[in-house]
């Protein structure tokens, strides 16, 4: 009964082993399309903010409107970022809220890393240069939405 039992785990751990090999080799639908997003924010404790951008995806541009609100920020600042959008199947996968846990402190001028996920699953990630005087440590949201 004891190898029976051991035959029986042995062909599970052989058969996850295989379901796994398979979906590790099949292709994904998901791309990667590059961002450029301007974003002005302003705030004493309680920051909103907002901007505009461009997605390209398979060869073709798509206007960006961003906005946003943090917890925790004090200054006014205005951020340059470049970066990637992974995990998108359409254009229209970028549209909705980012959220992101983060800590940042520009006097005039910074860098500017921002690593932020939607609901959608697409993953932005972000660099650039930040002017202005900001210090935050905050719990922050952003929206996108594609111009139409």
């Amino acid at each position: 009964m004891l190898n029976f039992l051991r035959s029986i785990r042995f062909a599970a751990v052989i058969a996850a082993a295989a379901a796994m090999l398979v979906t590790a080799t099949l292709p994904s639908n998901a791309e990667t399309g590059s961002v450029r997003l301007r974003i002005t924010k302003a705030g004493f404790i309680v920051g909103v903010g907002g901007g505009s951008g461009t997605l390209v995806f398979r060869g073709r541009s798509y206007p960006l409107r961003v906005g946003g609100i943090s917890v925790g920020t004090i200054g006014v600042a205005s951020a340059d970022l470049v970066g990637f959008a992974r995990n998108l199947r359409s254009p229209t996968d970028i549209a909705g809220a980012f959220s992101a846990v983060g800590a940042s402190v520009a006097v005039v001028g910074g860098a500017k890393v921002a690593h932020l996920r939607n609901t959608n699953g697409v993953l932005l990630d972000l660099h650039g240069a930040q002017v202005g005087l900001e210090l935050s440590l905050n719990l922050s949201g952003m929206t996108i939405d594609l111009v139409q």
